[in-house]
């Protein structure tokens, strides 16, 4: 565990909290923690409106700033190193390992590959991110105009990315596309997940490929150009495939009935294996290839692993 420097985290007050408490507000909005919690943050002085010392009493108006000053805490040990996969003056590519999250979330602040990759590339920018439980290739800007074209990029679905996953069971096909929606949807601790939704959904394509089996499960590379949250664990459930141990998405690709678990926690295997992109200055076409762990290979590539022995 290491103690990091605390943090203040601010939420502008919107229509939708109008009229409310503060720790109605709170309870209502940041389930991640109890009425109870909420109720003795305020009473230890942590939260604030616009510089002023809260009661859990006061009504809220729209547009005023909530500040909760968050005390030291300890983080969760994680690994602390990437490799570098690719450099130069306008952007840098690493590979993450999994356990270690991208950037600040989920009770993490300091022990993030951003963190780590700012010490070595201060001026470097996370252009999308990885599941913390994710493995494989994360790009970063180094430039502002690298950001904004590769960005652009990015929107545009000009930017090409394959994933290695291991899905539960064994498909009656070699190659499917998959084309759920995907949006915000209910969830009974954060309010809500991104989920299978043909309601509140925006428009997701992956292209699943069948490259091998393992008992009973199924090993995928899977292609995606759009970048939804959770795209390929959602889209391998929605074929009937959910990622083993993946303890938030069930088949279909909604949250599992019950007591889902948090978009952060483990025990699923996944890796990004592949990036495809235009270098924004040059205008080279640039593939990255991050290789699968060996638990995510194929039977020819744990071969290819072992070392060769003489005849």
């Amino acid at each position: 565990m290491t103690l990091n420097g605390g943090y203040a985290y601010r939420d502008r007050i919107g229509l939708d909290g109008v009229g409310m408490t503060v720790l109605a507000y709170l309870s209502a909005r940041h389930r991640h923690s109890s009425r109870e919690q909420w109720c003795e943050r305020l009473g230890r002085g942590e939260l604030e409106l616009n510089g002023t010392t809260l009661r859990a009493d006061v009504i809220l108006e729209a547009g005023r700033t909530l500040v909760w000053h968050r005390p030291p805490w300890d983080e969760p040990d994680v690994p602390r190193h990437y490799d570098v996969l690719h450099e130069d003056a306008s952007l840098v590519a690493v590979i993450k390992p999994r356990g270690l999250p991208t950037m600040a979330a989920g009770g993490f602040l300091e022990g993030t590959l951003l963190t780590l990759v700012r010490a070595r590339y201060p001026d470097a920018r996370p252009l999308h991110r990885l599941g913390r439980h994710t493995s494989g290739i994360v790009l970063f800007a180094r430039t502002h105009a690298a950001a904004a074209l590769v960005s652009r990029a990015w929107r545009d679905h000009a930017v090409g990315k394959r994933y290695r996953a291991l899905g539960a069971g064994i498909p009656e096909w070699e190659t499917r596309a998959i084309e759920a929606p995907i949006g915000p949807v209910a969830h009974p601790v954060l309010g809500t997940v991104h989920a299978a939704s043909s309601t509140t959904g925006k428009r997701a394509r992956s292209v699943a490929h069948v490259i091998g089996h393992r008992g009973g499960m199924t090993l995928f590379d899977v292609d995606i150009t759009t970048g939804r949250p959770h795209q390929v664990r959602i889209h391998l459930a929605c074929a009937g495939h959910p990622l083993v141990g993946d303890p938030l998405y069930a088949a279909g690709g909604a949250p599992r009935a019950g007591s889902p678990g948090l978009p952060g926690d483990g025990g699923y295997l996944l890796h990004a294996a592949r990036l495809r992109f235009v270098h924004p200055l040059s205008k080279d076409p640039v593939e990255l290839a991050a290789p699968p762990p060996p638990d995510l290979c194929t039977d020819a590539e744990l071969r290819a692993l072992q070392p060769a022995t003489c005849p």
